[in-house]
């Protein structure tokens, strides 16, 4: 069998495949299902620094090759997170875990970040720059180099973690918001968060979702993610965490030849809890079929 394993921010991971925040909860629920120490790692669900409740009802529909969600962060907050969401994880899974962050202003990130530096489970933090800035007008900080910078600069002061920045794919340059995210000191970028979409209801005449417009995730965005994995790859010097659309080990394959070295699986957990698991296990078949004997060795091998 080929060699699987990776090394993501100077720690190394079993495999390349980890289930995306916010389709695998904090992990023990699919721990019922299979055992997820199979999985590299995974990244958790969204945390902020206060719990919320998130977007009304109804927020998730599906489409045409993928869904449309709008949840709106739902979680505890982070102080639950910590007292309740990973002793419980701690019982099923040994790896360390991905702690995905999101907020509402810079302080917001930072006292999140600083709270969860100290917990030992925590490998990495993927910090979500894909939320509205509340402080500027509700515009995303991943839409701006500079509001993408400053979030990472305030992180980076707090932690001793690794900072892995998750990118919006809704801008026109994601190259120089990836930049200027390595420039302010970034250790890697996560990329694609989902893209802005919207369906309507014919019969009803108004939005399949309450928010309206939502992310849009799943199988049709593939391409695209490929795309600016591979330009952001061929920009910057950190690693790249390639996700949007993925639901094969071939499709994991080919993400890491763009550039990517872990990849992130999303809305397939949602079709099907056996996703990851199933990538996992045919990745060896999938890696002879193409002549890999070290999936390190094709990481950016695209040029």
């Amino acid at each position: 069998m080929g060699k699987m394993s990776v090394t993501l921010c100077g720690i190394e991971l079993d495999n390349p495949v980890i289930p995306a925040s916010g389709t695998f909860g904090y992990g023990y629920e699919f721990a019922e299902l299979y055992d997820i120490n199979i999985l590299g790692t995974f990244s958790f669900k969204g945390t902020t620094k206060d719990p919320r409740f998130g977007n009304p009802t109804p927020r998730i529909a599906e489409c045409y090759s993928g869904m449309i969600n709008a949840v709106g962060l739902q979680n505890p907050g982070v102080d639950k997170v910590i007292s309740e969401e990973l002793p419980k994880l701690s019982k099923c899974f040994s790896k360390k875990v991905m702690a995905n962050v999101s907020g509402f202003s810079v302080e917001d990130y930072a006292y999140t970040c600083e709270r969860l530096d100290p917990c030992e489970q925590v490998g990495w933090l993927e910090v979500n720059v894909s939320c509205p800035n509340v402080h500027g007008g509700g515009m995303s900080f991943g839409t701006s180099p500079e509001a993408a910078a400053e979030v990472v600069r305030a992180v980076k002061k707090v932690t001793t973690k690794p900072v892995i920045v998750k990118l919006s794919p809704n801008v026109t340059d994601i190259v120089s918001i990836a930049r200027a995210c390595e420039d302010a000191g970034a250790d890697g970028i996560s990329l694609i968060n989902t893209m802005l979409g919207m369906r309507i209801d014919l019969r009803r005449r108004t939005p399949v979702i309450a928010n309206k417009m939502g992310g849009f995730s799943g199988p049709a965005i593939f391409p695209v993610a490929v795309r600016m994995v591979y330009q952001v790859a061929n920009a910057v010097k950190i690693p790249v965490v390639g996700m949007g659309g993925v639901s094969s080990a071939e499709d994991v394959i080919e993400m890491m030849m763009a550039g990517a070295t872990a990849v992130e699986v999303g809305a397939a957990n949602l079709v099907d809890p056996f996703a990851c698991k199933t990538i996992v296990e045919e990745l060896p078949a999938v890696m002879d079929k193409y002549g890999i004997n070290d999936l390190s060795e094709i990481i950016g091998v695209v040029k």
